[in-house]
């Protein structure tokens, strides 16, 4: 967790309001804290594009804010719980393993089609353990063993396609279709801290400015 103050931002933007505007300052700066925690939250979701391969809408969508208001002036930018788990080797300043969630290994895929972000299809997997020419295991390689999902070779005869149009290995040899892996080391870092510094530094004075103004467009 990091705090990140703006009190030395607002006492100079602030510096020279007498009168309404004075009297609208906590309304203003509770406003500016929620525009500049979005603009953080929008720079992080940004610098996760840059970090991931491809990175999932999921992924994405998991920056939140809490909004600040004149009675707590302080406005939260987190991780949603549901990303927090495997995001949070990425967010620690030393790294971390990769997390897995649901499964036991990490899932590599090999030679098998792939979604739009280069994962496995939902459901593949499943499809794949229902077919009699694939099996899962371990098998000794050149380069080591070599635990994954392997498929069959097919006689040649058959063509490139088998029953029901599905893809046949007609190597002659194991054909190895996803990889399983145990968690690695996590070797890059998110830099969220001087993300934020940064987004705040730059859009501060702007976003004091439109609080200012809405302020005092609401005053009563």
């Amino acid at each position: 967790m990091a705090t990140i103050s703006v009190r030395s931002n607002i006492k100079e933007l602030s510096r020279g309001l007498h009168g309404l505007a004075r009297e609208q300052i906590p309304f203003a700066t509770a406003l500016m804290l929620t525009d500049l925690a979005s603009k953080v939250a929008k720079g992080e979701t940004q610098g996760m594009e840059s970090t991931f391969d491809r990175p999932t809408p999921f992924t994405l969508k998991g920056m939140g804010v809490k909004a600040a208001k004149k009675s707590d002036l302080t406005a939260s930018v987190f991780v949603k719980d549901a990303q927090a788990r495997y995001l949070e080797p990425y967010l620690k300043p030393g790294g971390g393993v990769q997390v897995l969630g649901k499964n036991r290994v990490i899932l590599m895929p090999i030679d098998v089609a792939r979604n739009q972000y280069g994962n496995i299809p939902r459901g593949q997997l499943r499809q794949l353990k229902g077919r009699s020419d694939i099996f899962i295991g371990s098998v000794k390689t050149k380069s080591g063993e070599i635990y994954g999902v392997w498929q069959r070779p097919t006689r040649p005869d058959v063509g490139r396609h088998g029953r029901k149009g599905r893809a046949v290995n007609t190597s002659g040899h194991l054909q190895l279709l996803v990889r399983f892996t145990a968690p690695a080391q996590v070797g890059h870092n998110l830099g969220y801290e001087g993300r934020a510094q940064k987004v705040i530094d730059d859009q501060a004075a702007k976003s004091w400015d439109a609080a200012i103004t809405k302020a005092l467009a609401t005053a009563r």
